[in-house]
């Protein structure tokens, strides 16, 4: 029986390039419910929606099924919930011609971010590019106009030139030329990282919970700026509060969680009750060569 393709996927097949041959027009075939591109090169749609670009060796990802099922829950209570809303306000204000605009969202987890996005631009579509296929069932279904692809972001993108309004990278590694060649000229990319204050108190309750390095801005500024100049940021800092459940997986949808989960020594009694957030959120647009097209 010929299956059927999200259509927010199939709407998206323009964007994208054979991760093989890099020829463009991969196109639906239904009877082996795969994607094909002219060389025949074949990837399949897993039955979650998601297209499984990504082949040979993978890197390694820690959004495990625990993590990922951790993620939503905590992301469901709404604690980072001013944080999906200062993405999507960068997001609005950088893109321009909004009823056509085209976001590719790198590292797309549960495609939390990307949602928030597309609710505030009507007429967007999204493209959610990640390596767990745990978080990859959550990203296809986390908005109507919103597909998901596997893909490693150190890869070079299996996207098409110049073909983004807006690259996402919420807490998620970066690819910096790679994001300047799939950016339209006056695209725009949004980056969203952790300050040293973010869930500092988590953080001496969990030793084993990645610290934020103090460097952190100099080394994003360094790997970004022969690329992009930075044209507004936002620091979004509060204190949440948490319920035990949420602040278990808070710590659970981090590198954090295994250690938690095996009761190591250091991780015993209660966790705080309120935890710092604290991120920076820059929208980046594109350098350009002089005849404006990106460098």
């Amino acid at each position: 029986m010929p299956v059927s393709f999200p259509p927010a996927l199939v709407r998206s097949l323009d964007l994208l390039r054979c991760p093989v041959c890099r020829m463009p027009g991969l196109r639906p075939d239904r009877d082996r419910g795969a994607l094909r591109c002219p060389a025949r090169h074949a990837f399949d749609v897993a039955r979650h929606g998601y297209a499984g670009l990504l082949t040979g060796a993978r890197a390694t990802s820690g959004d495990d099924a625990a993590m990922v099922r951790a993620r939503e829950r905590f992301l469901a209570t709404g604690a980072y919930a001013p944080v999906r809303s200062a993405v999507a306000r960068l997001a609005v204000a950088s893109v321009t011609g909004e009823a056509a605009a085209t976001v590719v969202d790198s590292g797309c987890g549960t495609g939390h971010y990307l949602a928030g996005v597309l609710d505030r631009l009507p007429g967007a579509r999204g493209l959610g590019l990640d390596t767990s296929t745990r978080a990859l069932r959550a990203a296809a279904r986390a908005h109507v106009r919103a597909a998901a692809v596997s893909w490693d972001v150190f890869r070079p993108l299996p996207l098409a030139d110049r073909v983004a309004d807006l690259v996402l990278d919420v807490f998620a590694p970066r690819n910096p030329a790679e994001f300047h060649r799939v950016l339209r000229p006056a695209g725009r990319l949004v980056v969203v990282r952790p300050t040293g204050r973010h869930l500092a108190e988590l953080r001496d309750r969990v030793p084993a919970m990645v610290a934020v390095d103090p460097v952190k801005e100099r080394r994003l500024h360094r790997a970004l700026d022969p690329f992009f100049e930075a044209v507004g940021t936002e620091r979004v800092e509060y204190r949440a509060s948490l319920d035990g459940a949420a602040a278990r997986d808070l710590v659970l949808m981090t590198p954090g969680a295994r250690p938690l989960d095996r009761g190591e020594p250091g991780n015993a009694g209660p966790l705080p009750g309120r935890v710092t957030v604290s991120v920076l959120a820059t929208a980046y647009r594109a350098r350009l060569t002089g005849d404006g097209s990106n460098i």
